[in-house]
């Protein structure tokens, strides 16, 4: 019998709605009938089905229409309904999340399938950002350590005694007696005004995240192809014929990500997973290669070795477009498969077939991630890979590339233009030079500047990184390349436990005079400390609770609205540098072109300056109203090519990936693939960038004959432009009266009219010029990467034969160990190899999302992985205690998780948790109700000593440890 009788306003209600919804599905049909089915289109699609009312409003065709309710329904009035369009705040691969507000309250959000990137889909972190923006285990108001414990105070007072202590600080000690340690998860505008904001402080001791996870990236593809970032899209991965894996498990760590290469892989193309551990990723390979930690210099050789061996290698492409091949075929030469065999532990079968399924499936790509940055050699790692590429061919084609996939929602865009030591914004150094530019471009004195800081010998000084802060505080000041140590230090938007070292790191907290923790979440640092008094925990408003632009791994640079006021008593971080600025008597040097409302600088405005500054990498073209623009027809851009085909952001490519040259007036579409000669540049294409010179040890560096982009007036390698070379070439007089009385003197990089670059690439040129890829970086300590052991290794037969770097007195004002750790056999005591990686629940140092209940349920315990046979050898199964001991001390106690996941002799943990300290919970130590639900041994209290020779990468993939039963 029917439960639906056929009378009544039920059955006629139902019916109503039911004939409404079939009128539109059929009309919405009829639409799409004849059109063909592209990635979006079926997952549209397949979204109606699934869930239709969720996503109903965003389809681009009138399946779904709003049903209106029977007049006889009460109407409850909901208040006020907003779509707010946002980023989500974990890793980078930038997925669009729709936040639906109600009465100014955050209630849900909703599937974004018009962005080209994440197509809708989410992984666990991206589908619980509202719990982040709403969290209940936000730091609510402003608070004071007093008697080792922490009291509510105002902001007021906040500001007070902080800005006191540090202006005694700098009378005393001076400027660079302070550290401040940035955030990649703050927008691009605030990641821009606090550079300029410790600039006007007077210090470079500032830095972020990047440091500890792809500083190695930016300094080997920077110093081989020109320019430090991720040469393709996730998108282009659908063009791939083949995907190298190493170093990189994607499915847990950029999960959405996943998804253009699995569509690659429904294509045909073969994968390639290289990683000690066998992961999520792994699963999906055609090839799984299992590495000994810290030996992918000898197993990239290795590759070569063979390529090189059967003429796979792009003789041509070599040729034309690379710089001393013939110094890597001499170092291969040495890397026979037997002994490459003996070094990473992969036999000569496995390492042949990877190497022949990446020359005869090309276009090949190759995606990398902190298993190879994280090392003593990260940059030598990297460079490795990016000649493997050049070898191959695959550099600026669509397919190939050099692909970086990063962890932090901004960690590309705050290397780009935020807090780095070594750099103002958009990598322009801190030469002389440089400081005059932006002193310009922020309208004050480049003498007021100079006076900020202690000397000009400072000023120009790289200074601390993150990763060694806290030796600034405990080594002796006479081995210190500053005045005087360091006595206050910033954790501004940063986890702790995501550095190692951490005893070494407790011993310097307790050492300061002044130790300030800002962030929505107090993280780990509110309770390791150790200290009685002397803290401050500053609540920041999320990025859901402000506006501005965020730059995914790609390069697209997205708008972010804001979704919710700042809740509690948080402010947002731009307001409180604003705050500071009026204590320490420079904020209308911070925002002289810069609105302030109620304290708050505009972020438009930022965003401004930045356009009228950083041309080096084209931040310039992407004004707020162009990226506004895309952020409203996210819809228009294909998911496979990122460019738009129609509406009002035709011919642009998604987010204006940069280089997006010259003003925004200029109307650039954007670069979504580095160093594609096949392409005009002023339609997206580029060349090699001539950053070293024209010639070296008599070769030249420019490019051959024919290689330069289409439609370039110019047909070969060239330098970069400047004023001189313009007037040489008759391209002068295409400036403009005004361009040329602002062009005069200089460069394309210095120019604040943006002439010289307009003028270049309507020319057909690179502004950058025109050069080969360097495969020997005379510069790098080792020009040509070479193996050397990690600093604490298994092998002590293979550290006599590659040893490590000597010892350095003066490195990032810090003196660094090489030999001298390395020459301590830890082995007999500490018989297992140690690494660490991500979880698909959580991202970073994981405070946030600990915090969250929805992920705190999928993943309630910190573990470390054991091979079943060290298991039993030790006597312990799955969910057991256990302690995991090692060379600086450290004693955590972990539970274990036994699987055939880690290699007999390998160990691995996640790197998300903190919390404990050595076997006891540190949840007292938090502000009341703060600390996260999931807390656990945080692996890095645990991880030894170790840095990159060229940036100070810590080296927190491969170690030694013993695991001990617990009692």
């Amino acid at each position: 019998m029917s439960l639906v009788k056929k009378t009544g306003g039920m059955q006629s209600a139902t019916g109503s709605l039911q004939g409404s919804l079939q009128g539109s599905l059929r009309k919405g049909i009829n639409q799409v009938a004849n059109a063909s089915l592209n990635r979006r289109g079926f997952l549209i699609r397949a979204g109606v089905t699934a869930g239709a009312g969720v996503v109903a409003h965003q389809l681009p065709f009138n399946i779904i229409q709003p049903a209106a309710a029977a007049e006889t329904v009460p109407s409850t009035a909901p208040g006020k309904t907003e779509l707010k369009r946002t980023i989500c705040t974990h890793c980078s691969v930038g997925c669009s999340v729709n936040a639906i507000v109600q009465n100014g309250v955050w209630v849900r959000q909703e599937t974004a399938f018009e962005s080209p990137l994440n197509l809708g889909a989410h992984c666990a972190k991206g589908a619980s950002v509202r719990e982040h923006g709403h969290g209940e285990h936000r730091l609510r108001y402003p608070m004071k350590l007093v008697n080792g414990k922490y009291q509510r105070i105002t902001w007021d007072q906040a500001i007070n005694e902080i800005s006191a202590k540090m202006l005694e600080i700098r009378q005393k000690s001076g400027p660079d007696a302070v550290f401040f340690v940035g955030s990649s998860k703050h927008n691009n505008e605030q990641s821009y005004l606090l550079r300029k904001w410790v600039s006007m402080w007077g210090t470079n001791n500032t830095d972020h995240q990047a440091r500890i996870c792809h500083s190695t990236t930016v300094a080997g593809v920077a110093q081989t192809f020109g320019y430090g970032a991720m040469t393709n899209s996730f998108n282009d991965l659908h063009h791939s014929k083949a995907v190298l894996f190493i170093g990189s498990n994607p499915s847990e760590a950029h999960p959405v990500s996943m998804q253009h290469f699995l569509h690659a892989k429904e294509l045909g193309a073969k994968m390639i997973v290289i990683d000690p551990r066998f992961t999520r990723t792994a699963r999906f390979a055609h090839h799984y290669v299992r590495i000994r930690p810290g030996t992918d210099i000898a197993l990239v050789w290795g590759l070569l070795w063979h390529i090189f061996q059967n003429g796979w290698e792009d003789k041509e492409y070599i040729a034309r477009r690379t710089y001393d091949m013939d110094a890597v075929r001499k170092e291969v030469a040495k890397w026979t498969p037997d002994k490459v065999s003996d070094v990473t532990g992969v036999p000569e079968e496995t390492v042949r077939l990877a190497a022949e399924t990446l020359a005869k499936n090309r276009p090949s790509s190759v995606v990398w991630c902190m298993g190879v940055t994280q090392h003593s050699v990260g940059t030598a790692n990297v460079r490795a890979l990016c000649i493997l590429q050049l070898a191959l061919g695959n550099i600026g084609i669509a397919g190939g590339g050099a692909n970086i996939y990063r962890g932090h929602d901004n960690v590309q865009g705050a290397t780009d233009i935020g807090p780095n030591p070594d750099s103002l914004p958009g990598y322009y150094g801190i030469a002389e030079g440089a400081w005059k530019h932006f002193a310009a471009a922020w309208g004050v004195d480049y003498n007021w500047l100079l006076s900020r800081y202690a000397s000009k010998e400072l000023m120009e000084k790289p200074g601390m990184t993150v990763s060694r802060w806290f030796d600034g505080v405990l080594e002796k000041n006479e081995f210190v390349d500053q005045p005087n140590n360091l006595r206050a230090v910033f954790y501004w938007g940063h986890a702790p436990n995501s550095q190692t070292r951490l005893p070494d790191m407790k011993a310097a907290m307790q050492k300061l005079d002044m130790l300030v923790v800002i962030d929505p979440y107090p993280t780990m640092t509110a309770a390791m400390h150790g200290r009685t008094d002397g803290v401050y925990l500053l609540p920041a408003a999320t990025q859901f609770e402000t506006q501005g632009s965020v730059t995914a791994s790609n390069r697209s640079i997205q708008w972010r609205e804001r979704v919710i006021q700042p809740v509690f008593e948080s402010k947002t971080d731009h307001e409180i540098m604003y705050l500071f600025a009026q204590k320490f008597g420079f904020a209308n040097e911070l925002c002289k072109n810069i609105k302030v409302v109620l304290n708050e600088p505009v972020i438009e405005d930022i965003l401004r300056e930045v356009n009228r500054s950083c041309w080096t990498i084209g931040y310039t073209g992407c004004s707020p109203e162009r990226l506004k623009l895309h952020m409203m027809n996210k819809h228009t851009f294909n998911p496979t090519t990122l460019r738009a085909d129609d509406g009002p952001c035709k011919g642009d490519y998604y987010g204006l990936p940069w280089p997006c040259w010259g003003t925004p007036e200029f109307k650039h579409p954007g670069t979504p693939i580095l160093y594609d000669i096949s392409k005009p540049v002023i339609e997206g294409g580029l060349a090699f960038r001539a950053n070293w010179g024209v010639e070296h040890n008599g070769a030249s560096l420019l490019a051959e004959d024919g290689s330069a982009n289409k439609n370039s007036e110019i047909d070969t390698g060239y330098p970069e432009f400047d004023h001189v070379f313009l007037k040489k070439l008759g391209w002068w007089s295409d400036l403009t009266p005004q361009e040329q009385a602002q062009a005069e003197g200089k460069n394309w990089k210095t120019d604040p009219s943006g002439g010289i670059i307009r003028v270049v690439i309507q020319h057909g040129c690179a502004p950058f010029g025109n050069a080969r890829a360097r495969c020997n970086v005379w510069n790098f300590p080792d020009p040509v990467p070479v193996h050397r052991e990690p600093m604490v290794s298994p092998r002590r037969d293979l550290v006599a034969k590659y040893p490590t770097y000597d010892d350095k007195a003066a490195f990032w004002r810090l003196p660094t160990l090489y030999k001298s750790v390395q020459a301590v056999d830890f082995s007999r005591d500490f018989p297992m190899i140690m690494t660490s990686g991500r979880l698909v629940e959580y991202e970073g140092g994981g405070d946030e999302t600990r915090s969250n209940p929805w992920l705190a349920e999928l993943q309630q315990e910190m573990f470390v992985e054991i091979n079943p046979h060290d298991a039993a050898q030790i006597g312990i199964k799955s969910k057991d205690y256990t302690w995991v001991e090692t060379p600086n001390g450290a004693r955590l106690k972990i539970m274990a998780l036994v699987t055939q996941r880690v290699p007999a002799g390998t160990v691995w943990m996640p790197f998300h948790f903190g919390g404990w300290w050595m076997g006891e919970d540190q949840k007292d130590k938090y502000p009341e109700g703060a600390a996260p639900i999931v807390r656990g041994e945080a692996c890095n209290t645990g991880w030894t000593y170790g840095y990159d020779i060229v940036t100070m990468m810590q080296e927190t993939k491969v170690s030694l440890c013993r695991i001990v039963k617990y009692s």
